[in-house]
């Protein structure tokens, strides 16, 4: 089953405390798009370097958003880039697509 991208993690981390629900969706909402762009130029000049850094990066926002196998994957993604391989890229970016069409659509 394919898992979805949600609010679990951030709701367990604010304790009921909106604002601060609020302030980290807003912070994802500003940095996953610009650190998904960051990847796609790395990864299409070839620097797996820079791309396993960038997939590093966006780990963070998948487990925020509660994609635990996600997660797994990206990490294995990442090494993979290290090891010059992109066997992964299609799984790593169907992730990308179902969260950022999430932070379009979530209101905290």
């Amino acid at each position: 089953m394919k898992e979805i991208p949600n609010l679990n993690y951030i709701n367990r981390l604010s304790k009921g405390n909106k604002v601060f629900a609020k302030n980290l969706v807003d912070i994802i909402k500003k940095e996953l798009p610009r650190e998904v762009e960051t990847y796609q130029l790395h990864l299409n000049e070839g620097d797996f370097d820079k791309t396993a850094e960038d997939v590093h990066k966006i780990n963070h926002k998948i487990k925020i958003l509660g994609l635990e196998n996600g997660c797994r994957m990206a990490e294995e993604y990442r090494i993979g880039l290290l090891k010059k391989s992109i066997k992964l890229k299609q799984d790593f970016e169907s992730i990308l697509t179902s969260m950022l069409i999430f932070i379009e659509k979530v209101y905290v």
